[in-house]
């Protein structure tokens, strides 16, 4: 046996392990889902379905990762009015954390192929989630302005600005174009920083969940007053920065 390697009967328990958490799943996602959209069609609005997602479908899935969440900075935000928070990107259950640790409603960018799921796609409609669809030079210019008019509104949105999920915990650049958004609508920009979520659920290779702690951080709004491009440069340095401060302290990423 290669040391430091599983060995093999540990290996296929953590298989079968894994198995079950990805049904468990699917049929947390779609019980809550379909809840979700039962209350829309009732004339709930969006309000209620988006926290349900906060409140009961995130812990839900984060407990059943056996993730612990920690959140740090919430509590200086003054969340009465909208951001547009802009976060790294480690895993697929970043959304979740996000979710969880956010005090109110929040959407996030969807990519057009997610909206032919069955009940996420539905719910992405739902609940007026903003679309980008990679292969169509015309769908940034009008994702934007979908942004743009939430934010107007009051709602906050969550974007991933690095453009994909990172494979080895550092950080990749900003790209500058979503934070057009906030310029459009006047809104600040406020940096998250997340830690741990690709320990625990990896964007390699199959479903493969690890119990660990996810660290959800919340830095300073940033007025929405300096170019785009200025304005990515200044988030990417704040989420570096309390990514740095983790890694002093001994963190992984």
């Amino acid at each position: 046996m290669t040391p430091g390697r599983p060995a093999p009967r540990a290996r296929l328990a953590w298989r079968v392990f894994n198995m079950l958490q990805l049904g468990f799943t699917l049929l947390w996602s779609i019980g809550w889902i379909s809840l979700a959209l039962l209350l829309h069609r009732l004339g709930g609005g969006t309000r209620l379905p988006l926290r349900m997602a906060a409140r009961g479908w995130a812990p839900g899935l984060l407990g059943g990762a056996g993730a612990r969440l920690q959140v740090e900075g919430a509590d200086a935000i003054d969340w009465s009015q909208p951001y547009l928070l802009v976060s790294n990107h480690q895993s697929v259950i970043d959304i979740c954390a996000l979710f969880r640790a956010s005090p109110v409603p929040m959407r996030f960018l969807f990519k057009r192929e997610t909206l032919a799921w069955p009940f996420v796609g539905w719910y992405g409609r739902a609940m007026d989630m903003p679309v980008i669809d990679r292969d169509n030079p015309r769908s940034a210019p009008l994702m934007l302005r979908h942004v743009a008019r939430l934010l107007q509104a009051g709602d906050s949105v969550c974007l991933f600005p690095e453009g994909t999920r990172s494979r080895d915990g550092r950080l990749g650049g900003f790209k500058a174009g979503p934070f057009e958004a906030a310029r459009m609508a006047g809104v600040p920009v406020l940096p998250v920083a997340l830690s741990g979520a690709g320990t625990v659920l990896p964007a390699e290779g199959l479903f493969a969940v690890r119990p660990g702690t996810i660290r959800v951080r919340f830095g300073q709004p940033i007025p929405a007053t300096a170019t785009r491009n200025q304005l990515a440069g200044k988030a990417q340095a704040q989420v570096q920065s309390m990514m740095d401060d983790w890694a002093a302290r001994g963190i992984a990423p």
